[in-house]
């Protein structure tokens, strides 16, 4: 028997967050321009909370401005972190406000293009930029290492819809005359495109699947081909590295229900698998492995997927 695939064909595309409106960090066809307007207090506050900012995360603001979001992390979390900013006005600013609160062993500012900055040490992104900027920096974005997370301060990135969402009154926004705030949660998904071959043991034998899956950022949907028979996948969603989807199939001429949770690293995935019907109820282990190259559509109708 050939090896059955999980075919997740897709895009990931991400957005990151930052501190402030911040000075300047668009790369526009003039140089940079994106104009400085602080968040408000309240706002960091929320989007701190919002991105689960602990002291074991590592947080890099871009567009820093006054280098409040770094600086709150650091000082009511322990949160270690660095901002970039063009304006070195804003820079000197930054360090002041960290000099003042303590935290400078904590934390750094750099007067820094953002899109030559390196963001692999980052597990929280925070931003405040414009919307055209969000989508000039979300390749890189891509790239990230998946579960992390990227909070933006009023715009989104399009299509891709955040993970988490709210709005907020923020009475000191635009210098006291108020207004409202948008806070956007994304969370990096990981890059399950391609084809992976998967077992695990299902009434004492080993059963093959092959998964077909259409991905668009942490949207997921597809089949599952078990021997000859293909079945629409339901539930499935993917946060992060965290993989999740179900479907019902027959084993032994009994409909089964099959939930898959796992976590995706690199080339293999792994986790629990739980059966249930009416004859059956199981808790295994399943792993998958990434194959060399995706299978060909089967020429099968696939059957709607329904629980029994």
């Amino acid at each position: 028997m050939r090896c059955p695939a999980i075919v997740f064909k897709g895009i990931l595309w991400l957005l990151a967050g930052a501190g402030a409106i911040a000075a300047g960090m668009a790369r526009a066809e003039n140089g940079p321009s994106v104009p400085y307007v602080p968040t408000p207090q309240a706002v960091v506050d929320r989007m701190l909370a919002i991105g689960g900012v602990s002291a074991q995360d590592y947080l890099i603001d871009l567009g820093s401005g006054d280098g409040r979001i770094v600086v709150t992390a650091a000082k009511r979390f322990g949160t270690r972190g660095f901002g970039v900013d063009l304006n070195p006005e804003r820079i000197r600013e930054a360090n002041d406000n960290a000099r003042r609160n303590g935290v400078t062993d904590r934390v750094a500012f750099y007067q820094r293009d953002l899109f030559e900055t390196d963001l692999s040490q980052a597990t929280v992104i925070t931003m405040y930029l414009l919307p055209r900027v969000n989508l000039a920096l979300r390749p890189r974005l891509l790239e990230l290492k998946p579960g992390t997370r990227l909070v933006s301060h009023d715009f989104d990135m399009g299509d891709w819809k955040a993970d988490q969402y709210l709005r907020m009154a923020a009475e000191d926004k635009y210098s006291g005359a108020g207004g409202d705030s948008d806070i956007y949660l994304w969370i990096v998904p990981a890059r399950v495109g391609g084809s992976w071959c998967a077992q695990l043991p299902v009434a004492g034998k080993a059963q093959s699947y092959e998964l077909r899956l259409e991905q668009k950022y942490q949207q997921v949907s597809g089949t599952v081909r078990i021997r000859d028979r293909l079945i629409r996948i339901a539930d499935a969603k993917l946060r992060g590295d965290e993989l999740a989807f179900s479907f019902v199939a027959d084993v032994e001429g009994m409909p089964v229900r099959h939930e898959f949770s796992g976590r995706v690293a690199g080339d293999r995935m792994s986790g629990q698998a739980s059966l249930s019907g009416k004859r059956m109820a199981a808790r295994v282990e399943w792993t998958a492995e990434r194959a060399a190259r995706s299978a060909a559509a089967l020429p099968v109708q696939a059957e709607r997927n329904t629980v029994h």
